[in-house]
Formats: structure tokens, C-alpha cells, sequence
């Protein structure tokens, strides 16, 4: 049987399950409809309308509760560890088939909603993956990182403002977070470039060639400008940097002009144009608005340089000045953010926000004290409240402030949910525990230790200390770096 032939019998054999599926549903036989509708969507992954059919009839099943199946958190703690697994493999087919595996459990699930949808992202499947992500929103409208990855799926479609839509959401929940400023400018633009048409120009470009006998026009002077000749940009809507740039030169205080050009050069990955764009809007208006785009601009390039310098470096793993590089560039990146982010805690005194960054920043260069002044009133966050007292954990330990620190990370452990965020979850627990382990508390230690162990049997060398202590080895391993890091 041929490749083209076996699609053919899968696409058959799918709609008849789902015809299937569908009379069930409609007798209200939940289990069997749930049973044809999943073979339909195994079959034929990228057909939407079956995982849709498929959710809904799985709702049915749990009366619309909203939690799923009895105990439907224990029994999904498996199958959160597969998908780990298999993302970290990329093994894309395995986290869609997991993923679908516990939404059976709980359809409602957003954690397993958002796995299928990156799973389909990742296969191609953007109709499912819009769907996953929508859904997986439902339950956590506040998750950036979800509203992250819709609003690039979206864009790679071409659905510009309902991506635009996804940015504007994370800017509200942080007005500080650069890429969602930027990206909804770039969105803006690439939205004005679909709806005039210019993405297709090519027979306008013919036809504006063929108007001004090669030569071009200049809106700024309304005069045919014969040295730039045929291949320009001719006329006005034919291109939005020139556009921008006539705009600019018939009204040099517009600022808004310039930030336009600013993004939509930065759209194009063209930052040095954008940098300078932005600088001469800074000069124009003064505005501190517009200084920190040019700021989150200039971050943006030293970024890019970083990330270039550690690519160098992998391919010449025996290059030395290579490696100095990458530790220079890094070293100029983390001390501009720090002098960048240390102006706009003065400017905006209550956004804890900008302090927790900043705090995260000052931990990087192991400036703990006062990483501790920041992330102390950051913790009125509630967003933030697991993060910042994990981190206060962490730097009142650097400290050798062990008290401190253990209240902290006690403290932290009742916000984490281990399903959600089972990274920090096993963080929390394993620094608990060597404080107890420290502190001579093997009880409370191996407590501790257990409880990493239930979620990740690999993490960091908890096995080994918790196999220690159960041995009754009093020989307590090195400390060096154990809460380090931000």
C-alpha cells in the first residue's frame, strides 16, 4: 500500500469513527463516543474538528465539573512525567499522545492543554494548536507564556491582530516586558502591510516602473527624483520604511514617525537601524517613554551579540578568545540591565515587577544583599509570591543566613502547585531539605528529599543525599553553589 493510499484509509477510517462518535454523542453514550472521536483524532492528528468534538464530548462525560475524574491530579502525575520526558527528547508525537492521554482524565486541564498545543505546534497542526492554547487559557488567562506562544502561532499564520491581541495581554499584566511592547508594533505594521496589499506588489512595482519611465518619485518635494532610479520604492504605499522616512522629512518634530520606522525596522531584525531611528527620537521629544524603547532596543543588540559569540564558541570549543568573548559580552549585557533596570525602579517606585527583575539580575553578578532589598517587597506580588521566596531562600543561604532562609523556602512551598511547576516545586523542597540535612533534622531532610523524589528521581543529587541519610552516613557533602543562581 502506498504512503498516498494509507493517508487515504486513515482519513476514511477517521470519518467513520467520528460519524460513529457522533451518533454516540447524541444517545449520550459519553464512553464510546470518546472512544470513536479519540481514534479518529489519533488517525488524522491535524484535523481540529475531531480533537473539538472529541473535548467536548469528554466534558459531557464529567457533567461540565470542570475537574475531571476522581483524584484526576494523582493520576495525571505520571503522565506529566512522560511529557517532560519527551519534550526534552522533542519527541513531539509522544507529548501529543500523552497530552491527549490526560485530557481524557481532565479535559480541563490547562497544563495538559498547553503540552497538545505545543505538540501540535511543533508538528505542523496550527489549527489544533490554537485550540490547545485557547483552551489551555480558559483555565490560566493570565499565563504569559502561554499568551506568549499563541501570539506566535497566530502571527505565523497571518492572523496579525488577534496575535497583536495575545501581546496587548501580556503588556497589560506587565508593562515592563519588552518583547510584548515590540512585538505588538511589529504586528501593527505587519498588519498594515497585508491590508495595503504590499506584500504583493510586484505587479505594482511593475506599474508604478512603467508610470515614471524608471524614474522615481519623492513625496517629500512632489518632484520625480531621476537619481535613485528604477528598483526604488516609487510611490507612496509601496513601502512603509520609505513612507516613513518621506514622513520624517516633511515633519522632522513628529516623533511618532520616527518610533514607527524604529519598529518596523526592529520587525525586520534590522536593530543598529532601529537603535539609530530610536536615538533620534529620543533627541526630538525627550520623552522617557520613548527612551525605553531605545533602552529595550539596545538590550535587544547585546543580546543578539551574546548569542552569536556562545554559537561561536560551540563550534570552537578549543578557542580561548572565544570564550572570553562570550564571559565580556555577558558581563557588558547583565551590568547595562542592572544600570537600565536600576533607573526604572526610581521611576516606577511601586511596580514590584521591575524589582523582582532587577533583583534577579544583581543575583546573577552574586550581589545578594541587595537582591535581598528588592525581592523583599516584591513578595506582595501574588504572581510573583513563589518565585521571589524562592529566590529570598536562595539568597539569604549565599548569605549564610540559614534561618532566613529556611522560612523563606518554607513559606514558598504551599504556593507551588507540583503539576504546574514541578521545577521549582523540587527546588524548594531539595534546599529545605539540605538545610534540615545541614542543621542535623535528617527527618525533616529525607521528608524533604522524598518529596523532589516523587516528582523528578533525577533531580540535582537529592537520591544520593537522601540515600545517605537513610544509611546513616554522617558525612554531609559540600555546600558550594547549592542555592546559587536565580
Amino acid at each position: 500500500m502506498s504512503a498516498m493510499t494509507s493517508d487515504t484509509d486513515k482519513r476514511r477510517i477517521a470519518a467513520m469513527c467520528w460519524k460513529r462518535g457522533t451518533e454516540a454523542m447524541n444517545s449520550q453514550n459519553w464512553d464510546y463516543s470518546v472512544e470513536m472521536f479519540a481514534q479518529a483524532a489519533l488517525l488524522v492528528p491535524d484535523n481540529v474538528l475531531y480533537r473539538q468534538s472529541l473535548r467536548g464530548v469528554e466534558q459531557k462525560k464529567y457533567n461540565n465539573n470542570k475537574t475531571g475524574a476522581r483524584f484526576a491530579g494523582t493520576k495525571l502525575v505520571t503522565i506529566r512525567g512522560r511529557i517532560k520526558k519527551s519534550q526534552f527528547s522533542e519527541n513531539w508525537v509522544d507529548v501529543d499522545a500523552a497530552a491527549e492521554e490526560g485530557l481524557k482524565v481532565n479535559p480541563w486541564d490547562p497544563g495538559m492543554n498547553a503540552a497538545m498545543a505545543l505538540a501540535c505546534d511543533k508538528r505542523g497542526f496550527s489549527d489544533c494548536a490554537v485550540f490547545g492554547y485557547t483552551s489551555a487559557l480558559e483555565g490560566e488567562p493570565e499565563n504569559k507564556e502561554w499568551l506568549r506562544a499563541l501570539g506566535f502561532v497566530l502571527e505565523a499564520r497571518g492572523e496579525y491582530p488577534k496575535a497583536r491581541a495575545c501581546f496587548e495581554r501580556i503588556y497589560k499584566l506587565d508593562p515592563y516586558d519588552g518583547e510584548a511592547r515590540s512585538k505588538m508594533s511589529q504586528l501593527d505594521a505587519s498588519h498594515t502591510i497585508k491590508k495595503t496589499g504590499l506584500q504583493d506588489a510586484e505587479s505594482t512595482r511593475d506599474q508604478a516602473t512603467s508610470n515614471t519611465s524608471g524614474r522615481a518619485y519623492d513625496e517629500a518635494d512632489g518632484k520625480l527624483d531621476k537619481k535613485r532610479g528604477a528598483g526604488a520604492a516609487d510611490g507612496p504605499g509601496m513601502s512603509l520604511e520609505a513612507d516613513l522616512l518621506r514622513a520624517i522629512k516633511k515633519a522632522p518634530a513628529d516623533v511618532g514617525n520616527y518610533t514607527k520606522l524604529a519598529q518596523h525596522y526592529m520587525s525586520e531584525k534590522k536593530f543598529e537601524q532601529a537603535l539609530t531611528k530610536f536615538r533620534e527620537a529620543v533627541q526630538v521629544s525627550g520623552d522617557p517613554n520613548v527612551r525605553e524603547l531605545m533602552e529595550d532596543c539596545e538590550l535587544d543588540i547585546l543580546r543578539q551579540n551574546v548569542a552569536k559569540a556562545k554559537e561561536l564558541a560551540t563550534r570552537n570549543p578549543e578557542d580561548e578568545n572565544a570564550r572570553r568573548n562570550v564571559g565580556a559580552l555577558g558581563a557588558e549585557l547583565i551590568n547595562r540591565e542592572i544600570e537600565i533596570l536600576s533607573a526604572r525602579v526610581e521611576r516606577y517606585p511601586s511596580n514590584l515587577n521591575v524589582k523582582y527583575e532587577l533583583a534577579r539580575r544583581f543575583m546573577k553578578v552574586k550581589k545578594w544583599a541587595n537582591a535581598i532589598k528588592l525581592l523583599q517587597p516584591a513578595s506582595a506580588d501574588v504572581r510573583l509570591k513563589s518565585d521571589v521566596l524562592l529566590n529570598l531562600g536562595k539568597c539569604f543561604l549565599q548569605e549564610n543566613k540559614k534561618p532566613l532562609a529556611l522560612r523563606n523556602l518554607e513559606n514558598a512551598i504551599p504556593t507551588i502547585n507540583q503539576h504546574d511547576r514541578p521545577d521549582i516545586f523540587c527546588e524548594v523542597h531539595y534546599l529545605t531539605g539540605y538545610i534540615y540535612e545541614d542543621s542535623g533534622n535528617r527527618d525533616k531532610a529525607e521528608h524533604h528529599y522524598t518529596e523532589v523524589l516523587q516528582v523528578d528521581y533525577d533531580f540535582r543529587d537529592a537520591r544520593d543525599r537522601l540515600e545517605r541519610i537513610q544509611g546513616g552516613n554522617n558525612e554531609l557533602p559540600g555546600e558550594e553553589g547549592v542555592g546559587a543562581g536565580a
